[in-house]
């Protein structure tokens, strides 16, 4: 197996190490993003829902940044929420803005009883940019 082409965000190196795992992963013209959460740059938990959602959606962009990808090039989503029926509407008010405009990416959304503190999660496929 060759090694992995991981993409780092500019912050939270130590986070990734602490938890074994990485951010993005490139391969065969995609990005691979690893579930991301509302937490700080310590790996704290942000406390409200609001404020996670807008914080997981922050670390997505910065690590999709450091790939030269943007949110556009996203074409599949996968989302986890605790107490999905009670949040859901609520979560998509908050993630409107980061979702941007139509045609939006497909979507796969799970209703989960437990993500490690965290209400909120999101991991994304996105295209790689075309090598100039």
């Amino acid at each position: 197996m060759s090694k992995r082409d991981v993409v780092f965000p500019p912050a939270r190196q130590e986070l990734y190490k602490r938890n074994r795992y990485s951010p993005a992963v490139r391969a065969n013209g995609l990005l691979f993003v690893s579930g991301q959460v509302g937490s700080r740059e310590d790996g704290s938990v942000e406390p409200d829902l609001e404020a996670q959602v807008r914080r997981a959606f922050e670390n997505l962009n910065a690590i999709l940044a450091a790939a030269g990808c943007s949110f556009d090039d996203v074409i599949d989503a996968t989302i986890f929420m605790v107490d999905a029926e009670e949040n859901f509407e609520r979560v998509w008010e908050i993630a409107a803005p980061y979702w941007g405009e139509a045609p939006h990416p497909s979507l796969t959304g799970i209703g989960v009883t437990w993500l490690y503190g965290y209400q909120f999660e999101i991991k994304v496929i996105a295209k790689l940019p075309e090598p100039h």
